[in-house]
């Protein structure tokens, strides 16, 4: 039975989608058979996958509306033993149009049950925002991990998310857990980096994740290819802080 970690954090510019198409990628090289759900409008988790977003006729949005099932929106990936299911602009109107609905905040999990035993980990790469969308993904998933700047202002908006998920756990799933918390864009040279690793670790002790992800440019250049870290350079050190997360987060798991 695959485990579902959604992957979220309300402010943008985290490393939210970098962490979800990268943590991916890492876990099928590791011979893990992953899905990654694009649950985010903007797409960039398909499109950093090499998917052209504009040729995308179905993914997200029909899988939400229930129009279409998930096996018959699964597209293969070039990395190894990763699939996904790919996000399209069109995502946007999807809270609109599920306000309504009797079970809004349940179509998510619903729609992607028929697929979960045949993966080891589905990754739901969330919205930056805290709306319907993001409640979806929460209440399908068996937990969520949090990726963190290292940077000013880190951990405002934090107590926000923790209240959702806390609402989240109450109302929708109360088997929700929290994997962990993941510092990103960690630079060794500045001190404001050190002070917020120590400020998480000091905050959210034991739920911080051991792996922190530097700032790479390698990371930073791989979307733009289409390609995860791991495909785009396999000795950079973006490529080893993803493959130690996976290695962590399989070993929690085991």
């Amino acid at each position: 039975m695959g485990k579902i970690i959604a992957i979220a954090n309300q402010k943008g510019g985290v490393g939210k989608t970098t962490t979800a198409v990268n943590l991916a990628a890492a876990l099928g090289v590791l011979e893990k058979k992953v899905l990654l759900i694009d649950a985010d409008p903007q797409a960039n988790a398909s499109s950093g996958l090499g998917i052209n977003v504009d040729e995308v006729e179905a993914g997200t949005y029909q899988l939400l509306e229930h129009t279409m099932k998930a096996e018959d929106l699964i597209l293969k990936t070039e990395s190894p033993n990763l699939d996904i299911i790919p996000a399209h602009i069109d995502l946007v109107a999807i809270e609109i149009e599920l306000v309504d609905q009797p079970d809004r905040e349940d179509m998510m999990r619903i729609a992607i049950a028929p697929v979960k035993e045949n993966y080891d980990y589905i990754i739901l790469d969330c919205a930056p925002s805290l709306g319907l969308l993001t409640l979806n993904a929460l209440t399908a998933s068996d937990s969520v991990l949090i990726p963190i700047q290292c940077e000013y202002f880190a951990l405002e908006g934090l107590g926000k998310l923790l209240n959702t998920i806390k609402s989240v756990q109450n109302l929708h799933n109360n088997n929700l857990d929290i994997e962990g918390l993941l510092l990103t864009m960690y630079d060794s040279r500045l001190r404001l980096s050190n002070q917020v690793v120590e400020e998480v670790n000091q905050h959210f002790e034991g739920l911080t994740f051991k792996t922190i992800i530097q700032r790479n440019v390698r990371l930073s250049e791989a979307p733009s290819y289409g390609e995860s870290i791991i495909n785009y350079d396999a000795a950079s050190k973006g490529s080893e802080n993803y493959l130690s997360l996976a290695n962590e987060l399989i070993l929690k798991n085991s």
